[in-house]
């Protein structure tokens, strides 16, 4: 069974949430602050985090960022009653997978949820694998697989997608507002900092110089441009 862990300091808000993914066939466990949840997370192995940003001594920022800064890659999708855009970008920049305002409606929480479970579960999928060379990486974009010298990459889910889809477009120009659009999905997103954090990334993973990519180029004042 999928096991989700729901962390928020507000006991309505997580005991409702794991009561609705209960309801969909989940396995839902509680924490009620960000020391509780990474203590569940070094004891089991969860399909998904939904994580509160707005909580006391912990915020869920600091969570995500422990999680990655440990190679933990579990999925998180993280919950703030702010709307600013200086909180989503560094809630993304973090590491979050996917990134919702308060308040929402239980069905689109629960659309995202399934849509991360779908990318993760194929990630683990054993079906035929399908190569790519990209830059020093061979990529798998069905079974999220990316190979580097012989041994696995960790890449999280953002950054297969922003790969795939410069791939998708390679020896085009790609705009910072169409990776927002079509990969975070924003209709509205202020700033681009976030998309050149990513490249930054991905560059010192796929290029041999990230100082001096030849792979993902940069196009002054428009985007970037996969050769």
């Amino acid at each position: 069974m999928i096991k989700i862990l729901v962390v928020d300091d507000e006991p309505a808000m997580r005991e409702g949430l794991a009561d609705n993914l209960q309801f969909e066939g989940y396995e839902a466990d509680l924490a009620e602050n960000g020391k509780m949840a990474l203590q569940n997370l070094k004891e089991k192995k969860y399909d998904l985090v939904i994580l509160d940003v707005m909580m006391p001594e912990m915020s869920g920022f600091d969570v995500c960022k422990a999680l990655r800064r440990e190679g933990n890659d579990v999925p998180v999708i993280l919950l703030t009653a702010k709307g600013e855009e200086i909180d989503r970008v560094l809630g993304l920049e973090l590491g979050a997978d996917d990134y919702i305002t308060k308040p929402f409606s239980l069905r689109e929480l629960l659309a995202r949820v399934k849509a991360i479970l779908r990318r993760s579960q194929s990630s683990d999928s054993t079906g035929n694998q399908h190569f790519e060379k990209i830059g020093l990486l061979e990529v798998d974009f069905k079974n999220f697989v990316a190979i580097k010298n012989n041994e696995e990459v960790k890449l999280s889910h953002r950054e297969f997608e922003v790969l795939h889809f410069l791939k998708e477009h390679q020896q085009e120009i790609v705009g910072r507002d169409d990776l927002l659009k079509n990969i975070w999905r924003y209709d509205e997103f202020p700033t681009t900092r976030t998309i050149d954090n990513f490249i930054l990334r991905l560059r010192q993973k796929i290029e041999h110089n990230p100082n001096d990519p030849k792979i993902i180029l940069t196009v002054h004042g428009m985007g970037y441009k996969m050769v």
